[in-house]
């Protein structure tokens, strides 16, 4: 499996996947890994893309429930927003 997909999207855009392992089956930051992937590739990357990062199937306790949160509009706006992570080095 490719941990990264690039498809053609609508014109001139792109669809990237990405799919990331945590480092355990439970890892408590495995939401925050995918906010700050998220951060850092809207931050850096010029061309119209739309943006799925997922944890990879079966690697994670909770996936579906961080997937979902990860990559849901609102969540993520708010989450960047947060001034804890704005501190983060990886999304600012």
């Amino acid at each position: 499996m490719n941990s990264v997909q690039v498809q053609p999207f609508e014109e001139n855009g792109y669809l990237v996947r990405i799919d990331f392992n945590p480092t355990v089956p439970h890892c408590s930051l495995a939401s925050l890994i995918g906010l700050c992937l998220r951060g850092k590739i809207q931050k850096n990357v010029v061309e119209r893309i739309k943006l799925d990062i997922v944890i990879a199937e079966g690697k994670h306790s909770t996936e579906e429930e961080i997937n979902k949160q990860i990559n849901d509009k609102e969540r993520v706006a708010a989450a960047l927003e947060n001034p804890n992570l704005k501190k983060c080095s990886i999304v600012a």
